[in-house]
């Protein structure tokens, strides 16, 4: 009779459902906590529909603003924030607390308030709100200031110098208000117009009070000239300024070599005159030293009789 041969058993099914349920745990795993707590967040308050990019205050001098940020702690564990003001605007703002403790998957609204000082000039001032957690992570939230009042644009050219290929200039904002100024050069010489460059924007923006020395190039300044360099500035809100600079062109290897030149000239001319006096000093030196004749003395009584 035939041997009948055993056949395999198949695995169990308990086996194969521990295989699957240890691959799902590991796909569908939670991130890790210290990624979760670089998850959180710092915002204006106010979600949904009404979340904000930034916070925007507006008011008089002596006055104080309020508004509150939002602190989102997504992780398992209590995040540790600590808020400071930054910018221009930094200085005025204030926390209801400087350091705040948001428990976990909790979010913490934190007032806080701007107080705009009694001699505040009046135009659009920035600053951020500076949120900061352990580990160096920051988290930064824009905030627009408008200050009421009367609003001066002012802007003025200053210190402007003309140095071989280079044009040196300073630009002042003397107003309330950021100013995004449009630059013109001209430069004349004698014979005419050397540089006609038309009004451009600059790549900057003027904060109230602030000053930006700037530099414009000149790669084909003349070699010999008399030029007067004219830079006129203007801005939103009709702020304008204007100034004017001289400089001369004079090659310098010709002109040493003229100078040499005219140098020896002079020197073989002073020489000439110097031995021409001295050789007529010498002359009349020598005719002084000679004994003159004495007169011829005459008779007394001839002379009396003369008489």
């Amino acid at each position: 009779m035939p041997r009948s041969t055993p056949h395999e058993r198949p695995p169990s099914t308990w086996y194969v459902r521990l295989l699957v349920a240890l691959v799902l745990v590991l796909l569908l795993a939670p991130p890790a906590a210290a990624d979760e707590g670089s998850g959180w967040t710092a915002r204006p308050a106010g979600g949904g529909r009404d979340a904000r990019p930034y916070v925007y205050l507006e008011g008089a001098p002596a006055t104080v603003l309020q508004d509150r940020l939002s602190v989102t702690n997504p992780a398992r564990a209590p995040l540790t924030v600590r808020l400071r003001g930054g910018g221009p605007a930094g200085p005025w703002l204030r926390f209801a607390a400087d350091t705040v403790t948001v428990p976990a998957r909790t979010r913490a609204d934190v007032p806080f308030a701007l107080a705009l000082p009694g001699n505040a000039t009046p135009g659009d001032l920035a600053g951020e709100i500076v949120a900061s957690a352990d580990g160096g992570v920051e988290r930064r939230v824009p905030v627009r200031v408008r200050v009421g009042g009367p609003t001066l644009a002012a802007l003025s050219v200053e210190d402007v110098e003309v140095s071989g290929r280079t044009i040196r200039y300073a630009l002042v904002n003397r107003g309330n208000t950021p100013l995004r100024p449009r630059l013109s050069v001209r430069a004349d010489g004698v014979f005419g117009a050397l540089l006609d460059r038309p009004a451009r924007p600059l790549d900057l923006e003027l904060a109230p009070g602030r000053r930006v020395e700037l530099t414009e190039p000149w790669p084909d300044a003349p070699e010999l000239d008399s030029v007067k360099v004219r830079l006129r500035v203007a801005a939103e809100g009709g702020a304008r300024g204007e100034a004017v600079a001289s400089a001369a062109y004079v090659p310098v290897a010709p002109v040493a070599g003229g100078g040499l030149l005219v140098l020896g000239v002079l020197v073989v001319l002073g020489t000439g005159a110097y031995r021409r006096r001295t050789r007529r000093g010498g002359r009349a030196a020598e005719v002084d030293d000679e004994p003159q004749p004495a007169e011829e003395a005459r008779p007394l009584a001839k002379a009396g009789a003369e008489s």
